[in-house]
């Protein structure tokens, strides 16, 4: 076993990734990000003690951040990117240990032996940083539901990261984000922690994803206007374009307004749809419409678009030679041998000029298919038709929601929520956000008076969107318990991302929801127990004995 990678819900055999990543990452790349996870919990060692000193250091805080999202499945895929990363690690742990040890009241020495391994360990070479990778690994004790619930927190810090992260490139910032992050990672390094005291961390995890997700929510519309249900476009034109998958807005915002007249055509792919449906982005001419539809079929797509792919964050598959000049990454996602789009400088725009000129080089896109899709219906737009909404159910002509949100996949047993979306009464709603609608946005499910059978709310961290209008139903029908609602949850997963916004919906107290297509890996039958105990979660089992569950 030359690695241990089990965070996704594609993980080999459902018990884990021994020999390389089924996303495509080698066992080189899984053991260097344990490496940088285990950096990050010394860095985190620090940062606690120096926040209890009263020290600050936002220059640390957005390592820990950024350097948990490069993590993520689907991300980054570059060994030499990682070396960097952890070079970077020793760096700013110094820093921050500096900062400490002027505030602390002892010697380097004392401070030395307060603190773990993680903390101290240092490489002289490359060399030692490769050894030192391969014998980290995934943290391991002799109790099964400690090593499951360290992984949960650790994914579900992940999640928060990431959302944190695109936050924070639009200006919005939470220290208390940060703060929980050097908890958790230091709570995940203690073994004085109990069973209990693990299980609250996961919880308060949830509580925190909730925070950033709204906080996200703050920086994407206070930017960009409030999505708006809109009609989006799913053939092309005839100009060459670039196709933006991803979700990271600004990135999109510095791109469109760079091929202003440029004869350039901008395109979204993925989970990077939902900014069709924002005001702001409207207002470009060449913004063009969504061409194709999940990650995983990017081999097919990219191929056929013809023209420039910019990765502006996780969901890239590792590309076909036939089209891997034609990709390029920007922030935390890499690949070998790709085009790298730079950071900002002095927070100016990128340079995405490369990117332009590539684009002037080639034909236009290959039409996939023609059209449109509904899209826009976050908690503002939902907002302003809750009295419809309310009314048609308590006329009985809508019945149910069904919340439907999370990850895409490839493999054929996601074909479940396709057949569930079709099996579904003609009286019930789907609510979805993330990249699971594509198993269902394209089908004709029709509308009840107007309103559309499939609300999309936007991307993955957009399920604050969800909350937000189940709550809102809540008041307009006077009821203290979301869970008295007429919703119920077929939530799918794939990453951590998707693992945060379960958590997140936990902490909020969401009942009887039902998750797949697999249970993760990760999680010991003891903490599922609790998980079932506590919140009533069920694995999917076949779409007639789920819906009929749920329908009763």
């Amino acid at each position: 076993m030359s690695m241990l990678c089990y965070q996704c819900e594609e993980t080999a055999k459902g018990e884990g990734c021994t020999i390389r990543g089924v996303c495509g990452k080698t066992d080189t790349v899984a053991n260097l990000q344990d490496l940088l996870i285990y950096l990050l919990k010394g860095i985190s060692v620090y940062g606690a003690k120096a926040e209890a000193l009263g020290v600050q250091d936002e220059k640390a805080d957005e390592f820990i951040m950024e350097s948990l999202f490069a993590t993520v499945t689907n991300v980054n895929f570059a060994e030499d990117d990682f070396v960097e990363f952890i070079e970077e690690a020793f760096e700013v742990r110094a820093d921050l240990k500096d900062k400490l040890l002027a505030e602390y009241d002892g010697s380097e020495a004392d401070l030395d032996a307060e603190v773990p391994e993680m903390a101290t360990w240092t490489a002289d070479s490359k060399d030692e940083i490769y050894q030192k990778s391969e014998e980290v690994g995934i943290p391991t004790t002799d109790n099964e539901d400690i090593n499951s619930l360290r992984e949960l927190l650790t994914y579900g810090l992940k999640g928060i990261a990431a959302y944190a992260d695109h936050a924070y490139v639009l200006g919005e910032k939470k220290d208390e984000i940060f703060s929980f992050m050097k908890e958790a990672l230091v709570a995940i390094t203690d073994d004085s922690l109990t069973v209990d005291d693990l299980v609250g961390l996961v919880m308060k995890c949830g509580e925190l994803g909730v925070d950033t997700m709204a906080l996200l929510d703050k920086a994407n519309t206070e930017n960009y206007g409030h999505p708006e249900p809109t009609e989006v476009e799913l053939g092309t034109r005839d100009n060459p374009g670039i196709l933006v998958s991803g979700h990271d807005l600004r990135d999109l915002e510095e791109l469109l307004e760079q091929t202003k007249g440029t004869g350039v055509d901008v395109y979204t792919h993925g989970e990077m749809l939902p900014a069709q449906s924002y005001p702001a982005f409207k207002e470009y001419d060449h913004f063009a419409g969504n061409y194709g539809g999940s990650w995983w079929k990017q081999k097919e797509e990219f191929e056929k678009f013809n023209g420039p792919i910019l990765m502006t964050t996780n969901c890239l598959v590792p590309p076909k030679d036939s089209y891997k000049d034609r990709v390029y990454t920007t922030g935390v996602v890499g690949f070998e041998g790709m085009d790298h789009i730079g950071d900002r400088v002095n927070d100016q725009s990128k340079d995405f000029s490369s990117v332009i000129e590539h684009a002037k080089q080639c034909e236009a896109p290959e039409e996939l298919e023609t059209g449109t899709i509904m899209g826009g219906f976050a908690r503002n737009a939902v907002s302003g038709v809750a009295d419809k909404v309310v009314e048609a159910v308590k006329n009985g002509d809508i019945s149910q929601f069904f919340v439907m949100g999370g990850c895409d996949g490839r493999h054929a047993d996601r074909d479940y929520y396709t057949e569930f979306a079709k099996e579904l009464p003609e009286d019930t709603v789907i609510l979805t956000a993330g990249c699971a609608k594509y198993r269902y946005n394209k089908l004709d499910l029709g509308d009840i008076g107007g309103i559309p059978r499939v609300l999309d709310a936007g991307q993955c961290n957009d399920s604050y969107s969800l909350v937000a209008i189940a709550q809102k139903l809540a008041g307009a029908f006077d009821v203290d318990d979301i869970n008295e609602l007429p919703i119920s949850y077929n939530i799918a997963w794939y990453e951590q991302k998707a693992v945060l916004v379960l958590l997140a919906l936990l902490s909020l107290g969401v009942q009887d929801i039902h998750l797949g297509p697999k249970l993760p890996a990760f999680v010991s039958e003891n903490v599922l127990d609790v998980l079932v105990d506590q919140f009533n979660i069920q694995p999917n089992t076949t779409v007639k004995e789920d819906m009929e569950k749920m329908l009763a």
